[in-house]
């Protein structure tokens, strides 16, 4: 568990709430746990503390390599630059909730359970909701999304749309790459799309070593079953001798069905992610500036109020660790 912190205010323990302090931490800390153990959060980016105002990310282009340069000939000088920058500005996340004296004094407890654990929820459902509000927003194509009145960035490092038929190199501009496709889920849209990734190259136009693994989807029963089909059997259904399926046992599939409130009606978008990539490169990124903050205290009416504060930022750097397909606009993968 990321951990919450409490704290009290003077008073409260001599009061009539003193003894119901006890309680409410349990309840919060439980239901904490169990929304930790399931959160789709640190699947779909990588989650790091953070100490700043803000982070910044300053990607690096690729060196030239090793060169042949003969006998007793002398060491290339090989060198790096900076590649495109994205800053990370935490925000801020607020609620509250209060027990009324009354509900103390009458020993109402399933008020005293249910509120609680509502707060909490609330807050862990946020996280998953903001997370899928990203990748639904990047998969049309978006570049920021509107999240509860603020609008926030879906831009890679690049400021191209997360997914985009147009991502520029660094060093030349007129070099573009896609990670934007219209096909619909089949087998072989997904091994095109592996393909194409495989085939990603740096800002130099060296291969890289994206290997997707994790394939992410919305809760629908006709994209889990087309996904499973393909995936989930060792012998490929479509020829008469059943060939083998070369796709079976090698992908993780996620689904999310925070996502299905975050794409448009009709889409049915599907993503390809390599996890080690955006580890290493800095794809989908999430910083906790402060974890889960929860005080309680007195106020002018004589009910006990907790209040909950956090600070956290999440959005994408290098774009190559992940694709779309199944977009309108998408670049087209198979021939009709």
């Amino acid at each position: 568990m990321a951990g919450i912190t409490f704290t009290e205010g003077s008073g409260l323990q001599d009061s009539i709430f003193g003894k119901s302090q006890g309680p409410i931490r349990m309840f919060i800390e439980k239901r904490s746990e169990a929304f930790e153990a399931k959160s789709l959060v640190n699947k779909l980016f990588v989650v790091a503390p953070s100490k700043h105002y803000s982070e910044g990310h300053r990607s690096m282009t690729a060196m030239n390599g090793f060169m042949p340069v003969g006998e007793n000939g002398e060491y290339p000088n090989d060198s790096m630059q900076e590649s495109f920058q994205k800053d990370f500005k935490h925000t801020v996340w607020k609620d509250s909730f209060s027990i009324s004296r009354e509900i103390i004094d009458d020993a109402v407890i399933m008020n005293l359970k249910q509120k609680p654990e509502a707060f909490v929820a609330g807050y862990y459902r946020r996280r998953e909701q903001f997370a899928a509000a990203l990748y639904g927003a990047a998969a049309g194509q978006k570049a920021t999304v509107k999240f509860f009145g603020e609008k926030f960035d879906v831009t890679g490092a690049d400021k191209k749309p997360l997914f985009s038929k147009d991502h520029p190199s660094f060093l030349d501009k007129t070099a573009v790459q896609s990670n934007c496709f219209q096909d619909a889920f089949s087998n072989d849209a997904l091994m095109a799309a592996e393909s194409a990734m495989q085939d990603f190259r740096d800002d130099k136009g060296n291969v890289l070593t994206v290997t997707p693994s994790v394939i992410i989807i919305p809760n629908d029963y006709k994209m889990k079953k087309e996904v499973f089909a393909a995936i989930g059997a060792d012998k490929d259904p479509n020829t008469a001798n059943n060939g083998f399926n070369f796709t079976y046992g090698r992908w993780t599939v996620i689904v999310s069905q925070y996502l299905n409130q975050y794409i448009e009606q009709g889409a049915s978008p599907w993503i390809l992610m390599d996890p080690d990539y955006s580890a290493a490169y800095g794809g989908a990124v999430w910083y906790d500036r402060v974890n889960l903050e929860v005080k309680s205290e007195i106020a002018s009416n004589d009910a006990n109020v907790w209040k909950g504060y956090a600070r956290f930022s999440a959005g994408f750097g290098d774009w190559r660790f992940a694709a779309v397909g199944g977009v309108s606009g998408g670049t087209q993968l198979l021939t009709a």
